[in-house]
């Protein structure tokens, strides 16, 4: 597994107003790390951690009760949020890679890029790729389109350079019909926590494999909090099926951003 050459480093406040490295293995050789607490197993540990926002690490943002407030690319970002499904929730490797493309613009550059975000839930990330410049294609399940769709127009309208799009899409179903090579092919595909104990494991890493061809030239950022021994084993499927290397590990938030291409 490969490792980008220089990383430059980041910083955000935390709610204690102290002033924080965002990951201090920046710059040296990313050495990865199992868990450092007890692995939690099953779903109750992501419903506990959904219920327990406090938990979760939250760089430059103020919550409430149904809305997230955040602080990227020089822009004031309201989400909207549900506790009822996982997906109407800002989890912490949405907020881990937003920050990392605020500030590796000049190695991670999405001006007019062409971008698309698949489990793009809140669409957190979605909207930060579009205010960087973007033209952005968010998707998730049908039924997390109407918020999502709330949430990228309430925050890009007059101010992105290109209008965000959203689109339906169901990890490997309908994949060459709905998304047909090479007329959607793109320079990025974003991906943030879509990695716990679902049913749906084989099917995202399909889906990556559809959008990330070696013909594409496309690369994908994946970011994922490690909670379970089974986000381990993904982590070693996706690195035997892409080329890899892992642009940074966060130990206090347990996030790892890894880069992938397709294997020639």
């Amino acid at each position: 597994m490969e490792r980008l050459s220089t990383v430059s480093p980041s910083v955000h406040r935390n709610p204690s107003g102290r002033t924080a490295d965002m990951d201090e293995s920046f710059g040296s050789p990313v050495e990865e790390r199992g868990p450092t607490d007890e692995v939690l197993t099953g779903p109750k540990a992501m419903t506990g951690e959904a219920l327990d926002k406090r938990s979760i690490w939250k760089p430059k943002r103020c919550n409430t009760l149904e809305h997230e407030s955040f602080c990227f690319a020089g822009y004031d970002i309201s989400i909207r949020e549900s506790v009822d499904t996982y997906g109407a929730l800002v989890w912490p490797g949405a907020t881990c890679l937003c920050q990392f493309l605020e500030n590796n613009q000049q190695q991670v550059n999405l001006m007019d890029k062409t971008v698309l975000e698949i489990g793009a839930g809140t669409g957190l990330l979605s909207i930060v790729a579009s205010l960087l410049g973007a033209r952005v294609t968010a998707t998730d399940l049908p039924e997390i389109l109407s918020n999502l769709t709330f949430n990228l127009q309430r925050n890009t309208k007059g101010r992105s350079r290109h209008t965000p799009q959203v689109a339906a899409l169901t990890w490997g179903q309908s994949l060459a019909r709905d998304f047909p090579h090479p007329s959607h092919r793109y320079d990025y595909v974003l991906a943030a926590d879509l990695v716990f104990p679902h049913d749906y494991l084989k099917e995202l890493l399909e889906t990556m494999q559809h959008f990330c061809r070696p013909e594409s030239r496309t690369t994908l950022l994946w970011a994922n909090k490690i909670r379970f021994k089974s986000d381990l084993e993904f982590v070693e499927s996706f690195k035997k099926t892409f080329k890899t290397a892992l642009l940074a590990e966060l130990p206090q938030q347990e996030v790892r951003i890894y880069q992938a291409t397709a294997k020639e």
